[in-house]
């Protein structure tokens, strides 16, 4: 990679000097550390910066420029639904009492945080359709295990062993089978139809006293509602396995369907997509399962449970023996459950319904104005999301999806979702969400307009770009793989960073 511009400056460790930070902040008095054991102290003074406030600031406040955030600008990230959150949830988590609460307070100290927890898993019931839920899972990757697990459990109860198969459509998200496979389950992947559902044939033929489950992305990862959904849930109860809904898309039907009444007998939902809470980098986030009724009993431990005074308490310990137990330290991530809570409430039912018919009309709006542009592989109307493919312009010019991607920083956009999913070969997954404008949608699709223009006249253009990012484009495998997270003194003839 090389140096493009002056965003980039040098490191603290290369901008102090001797004595910039001392005098103003007063130093420990003398023998302070003498009860610290001599072997336990160092021998000479750590290798820090020497630095004044303001340099400092100013250093931090550049590096966090250099990062693409919501706040700056439009994420249209697939699956991902990178939507602005407001920041009256920011204070709401904020406050002292939900923030400052500790861990381990009894539960007659935590009555407002247990209370506020309860009603959550009552409005995210309701959403859902489904019958209780649990707020322990850290993310949606771990509220699928957690339905797994309870799935597990189920056919375990029943006696039920030879069920050892999980089907997963091949459109689904990656942690679908990560997720089978970690509970001891087989996965078999399901095709596609042409039109991008689930091959309702290959469903059925696959389907056996050996399934225990199916876990199926509704709308799925091409952002299409399965219109066959009946079908297939009545096929697989019919082969005494149970439906598991990926609830990452849940931001396109909120209002509209229920997966609990459909007939789905679990579901995660990422609560840091669909109700608030910046998403993205690996964290905070937190992805409750809901429950039909037969597994209720099989709900992680320990249970918020409203008692008849209206008071609130954590299930004791062996009070539900039928449990599969923690999932997670504590009641969950509760400041994005806060963050939750409070987008809920500003909204109520028709607001989120509103939130998904606005998903649903940006989406489709902006699927309509890349249609001439992009080859569009699903003509029907999609969700939340869409894929479009670039697989004509790189035959004709040689510029794959990836190259248009790394031109959009150069217009100011970060890109899309790209290669995911997998079964649309040169891919772009593209969500606009919301609560993004009409200005800002014709803004992004112009920008892929003109780069797909200007790659047909001067393909080299997009294969080099980003021209005007603090870096040059990276080797993303070496980068991932062999990540450089340490700094060192430059030596010689480098650059802050080096090729």
């Amino acid at each position: 990679m090389s140096v493009t511009g002056p965003r980039l400056q040098p490191t603290l460790f290369e901008r102090s000097r001797p004595g910039r930070g001392e005098g103003k902040i007063p130093h420990p008095p003398k023998g302070s550390l003498d009860r610290i054991p001599a072997d336990q102290r160092r021998a000479v003074p750590a290798a820090l910066p020497e630095l004044n406030e303001p340099a400092v600031v100013r250093h931090y406040v550049n590096l966090s420029q250099l990062n693409f955030a919501i706040d700056t600008g439009f994420y249209p990230l697939g699956s991902c639904t990178m939507k602005f959150n407001p920041k009256l949830n920011e204070w709401a988590a904020r406050l002292p009492g939900f923030a400052n609460l500790h861990p381990l307070a009894p539960d007659d100290l935590a009555q407002g945080t247990l209370g506020l927890l309860w009603e959550l898993e009552q409005a995210l019931a309701e959403v859902s359709g489904m019958r209780a839920v649990t707020l322990q899972p850290a993310a949606g990757a771990q509220g699928e295990l957690t339905g797994i697990l309870m799935i597990r459990a189920y056919h375990r109860a029943r006696g039920d062993l030879d069920r050892t198969e999980v089907l997963v459509p091949d459109s689904s998200h990656g942690t679908n089978p990560a997720t089978a496979t970690m509970a001891g389950f087989t996965t078999i992947t399901i095709p596609s139809a042409p039109d991008g559902g689930v091959d309702v044939a290959a469903f059925k033929a696959a389907l056996s006293p050996r399934s225990a489950a199916v876990m199926i992305t509704n709308p799925s990862t091409v952002g299409l509602f399965e219109a066959r959904i009946g079908e297939l849930l009545d096929a697989v109860h019919a082969a005494g396995a149970l439906a598991y809904m990926d609830g990452a898309n849940l931001n396109a039907i909120m209002g509209r369907f229920k997966p609990g009444r459909a007939g789905f007998d679990v579901m995660h939902i990422n609560t840091h997509k669909t109700f608030s809470t910046p998403h993205g980098g690996g964290g905070p986030g937190a992805g409750p399962a809901g429950v039909g009724e037969k597994l209720l009993p099989f709900l992680p431990a320990p249970r918020i449970l409203r008692e008849p005074d209206g008071t609130f308490r954590r299930e004791r310990e062996g009070e539900r023996p039928t449990s599969i137990g923690r999932v997670r330290s504590y009641v969950g991530s509760t400041g994005v459950l806060v963050r939750a809570y409070a987008y809920i409430r500003a909204h109520g039912g028709s607001g989120l319904e509103e939130v998904s018919s606005d998903a649903v009309l940006a989406a489709n709006y902006l699927k309509w104005r890349l249609k001439d542009t992009f080859d569009i592989p699903y003509d029907r109307p999609c969700k939340h999301e869409f894929v479009a493919s670039a697989t004509t312009i790189k035959k004709e010019t040689g510029v794959r999806t990836l190259d248009l991607a790394k031109r959009l920083i150069d217009h100011g956009f970060h890109p899309p979702t790209i290669y995911f999913p997998l079964i649309v070969d040169e891919g772009m997954l593209i969500e606009p969400t919301e609560t993004e404008s009409l200005e800002t949608m014709d803004a992004f699709a112009d920008a892929l307009i003109a780069i797909v223009a200007e790659a047909r006249v001067d393909p080299e253009i997009a294969r080099a770009a980003p021209h005007t990012a603090p870096v040059r484009r990276l080797d993303e495998a070496t980068a991932a793989r062999n990540p450089n997270l340490r700094w060192r003194g430059m030596t010689g003839a480098q650059t802050p960073c080096p090729d």
